[in-house]
């Protein structure tokens, strides 16, 4: 069974993502929308994503 977490920081009224470490990836869903299935990334792309979101890099 994967066991999904939210960040701690996560706001009240639903706007997160929840995380899953699987045995080669980590997993994100839309906690609010979590039957709606998840992406799997490697732990180095993973990294590589948190890097870009803190140095706001990320775009639509």
């Amino acid at each position: 069974m994967t066991t999904w977490r939210k960040s701690t920081r996560s706001e009240a009224h639903g706007n997160c993502v929840e995380l899953a470490g699987l045995p080669h990836a980590i997993a994100i869903r839309d906690s609010k929308a979590p039957d709606k299935g998840h992406l799997n990334l490697t732990p180095v792309a993973f990294a590589d994503l948190l890097v870009r979101a803190r140095r706001d890099e990320l775009s639509l």
